[in-house]
């Protein structure tokens, strides 16, 4: 037992992450992102609203 050390071993420190300076296209980039989210999410409120597209499922045979 040469390896074994008592109590909790300390996670590996992590760098601290460094502020990135934001130019116009990555504003530009951002900006853009946001709106096609929320386009989204109202394309998601009118779709629910709406009910099931597809109702057929599978049809079974009559036949005897």
């Amino acid at each position: 037992m040469l390896g074994y050390k008592g109590g909790k071993k300390k996670p590996l420190e992590q760098p601290k992450k460094q502020t990135k300076e934001m130019d116009g296209e990555d504003k530009a980039f951002r900006q853009k992102q946001k709106e096609d989210q929320k386009k989204l999410e109202e394309l998601k409120a009118k779709a629910v609203g709406k009910g099931p597209l597809a109702t057929g499922g599978i049809k079974k045979s009559s036949k005897k």
